[in-house]
């Protein structure tokens, strides 16, 4: 039992040791932006979507640009011209649709949102696309609440935000 106990208290010491020297050894920051890309220029997201969300171009673009701002190396250009890199991007696709029937009723008892955002990041320096792809956010509601309903499309709009962010500055 001893021996256990010290085998342990070995173990964890051993563990706290790496922990601390490995500390602050890795960092995300600007992982894959090129070096030459200083500024992006993030014109207003269309919606072609055809759901009647434009509302939503407004608030995807800023929540872009502000986590651009303050999680990344790169700086916001307003003239895509005068831009190093421009981000488009477009809602290609909404729905809100039944996601869990009741047992008893064969009703909604939740439905799920789902944004498809389409994103292309091109190097305006090397005239290059750097990425083409699309990003998905989902999040479920209770059926019934409006407020619940428009906490799950930011929720949905932020998934898919945060996955093309971090395509924007990661390599996976």
């Amino acid at each position: 039992m001893k021996a256990m106990r010290k085998t342990t208290g070995t173990l964890f010491a051993l563990l706290t040791l790496v922990t601390l020297l490995l500390q602050g050894c890795y960092s995300f920051s600007g992982a894959s932006i090129p070096p030459h890309l200083n500024t992006v220029a993030v014109p207003l997201f269309d919606d072609t979507s055809q759901a009647g969300i434009a509302e939503y171009r407004e608030y995807i673009t800023r929540s872009l640009v502000n986590k651009i701002e303050s999680q990344s190396t790169l700086s916001i250009e307003a003239d895509p011209t005068r831009a190093d890199s421009v981000l488009k991007g477009a809602i290609v696709a909404y729905s809100d649709e039944p996601s869990q029937l009741g047992s008893v009723t064969e009703r909604a008892v939740t439905n799920r949102i789902t944004i498809v955002l389409q994103a292309e990041f091109n190097d305006q320096v090397k005239n290059t696309t750097l990425f083409s792809q699309t990003f998905v956010g989902f999040a479920d509601y209770q059926v019934g609440s409006y407020t619940k309903q428009q906490e799950a499309i930011r929720n949905a709009y932020n998934m898919a935000l945060d996955d093309l962010f971090n395509r924007m500055i990661s390599n996976w």
